[in-house]
Order: structure tokens, then sequence, then C-alpha cells
């Protein structure tokens, strides 16, 4: 399985989690600049992810939404601060009300660095998350952010072999 740690830290108000995969930076890089790859393993197995925007640009917009096994629908954004193709790019991430992706204030909203790193021609994903008060970060984590997050990272690897 690819993710290796899971961290977090009530104090520093941070989510890490750690993963490492068997191919170059530039690949694992692909996965999150292609929606349609994106799709097959951003959210857990039986929560299919569709991104109705995708912008990996500096001031770029990606709204998606996840569907469950029920057919309820989950609608969240990014929002692109950063992008330093293919090793890092760091956004806010949040909980949308509905299909106009607009931001759900009674969910917390994160800010995220992806960075990607080259370990002899593997990759090590590094996905830190920050939340702006302890509390959000223990809503994430009763939701089943480190349990969701990491069924989703992992599915990564099937599709690198693909």
């Amino acid at each position: 399985m690819p993710v290796t740690d899971v961290q977090h830290d009530l104090d520093a108000l941070t989510l890490t989690i750690t993963a490492d995969f068997a191919a170059p930076v530039e690949r694992v890089w692909e996965v999150y600049a292609d929606p349609r790859q994106l799709e097959r393993v951003w959210g857990p197995p039986g929560y299919p992810a569709t991104f109705v925007d995708h912008d990996l640009v500096p001031g770029g917009r990606m709204n998606y939404y996840m569907t469950s096994p029920e057919g309820e629908k989950y609608y969240a954004y990014w929002d692109i601060a950063a992008v330093a193709q293919p090793t890092s790019f760091t956004f806010k991430d949040g909980f949308a009300v509905d299909d106009s992706f607009t931001a759900n204030p009674e969910l917390p909203e994160s800010s995220q660095v992806f960075a990607f790193a080259d370990v002899d021609g593997a990759t090590r994903a590094t996905f830190l998350a920050t939340y702006a008060d302890a509390e959000s970060l223990q809503k994430v984590l009763d939701m089943g952010a480190v349990e969701g997050s990491t069924l989703a990272i992992n599915q990564i690897d099937d599709l690198l072999a693909a």
C-alpha cells in the first residue's frame, strides 16, 4: 500500500499523509493534472469523484462531487494558489453546499500542499492539510478524513500500473 505514514497534530493544526509510489514524479503528477485520471482515485472506493471544472493553474478552480453508493452527492472545491509542475501545488480545499460549488460555511476549509519528491526514480508524496483551528481539524478527523484519504490514495498504485 502506498500510504506509509499518517500524522495529525491538533497543536500544529495539521494532518499529514505520506505515500510512496513506484513511478516517477512526472507520472504521479499526471494523475492530478488529468481530471479523468484524478476521478479514478479521488474519493474512497464506492464514492467516485466527478470533476466538473479542472484548472490546475495558479488562480484556477477545481469543482467536483463524490457520489455515494446510494446516489447522494457531496460537493467540494479546490482554489489553486500555486503550482510548481511536477513537484507541488497548493490550494484551499473546501466543502460546497450544492452544485453551485459555493463554500459551505458549516464545514471546515483547509490549506493543502501536495508535494512530490524523487526518491531513486520513485515518488514520495506528502499531502499536508492545515486547518484554522483544532475544532476544524477534529471535525474532519471525526468525519473519517484519515480513513477516506488513505483508501483513496491507496488506489493510485493500480492507476499507475495500468
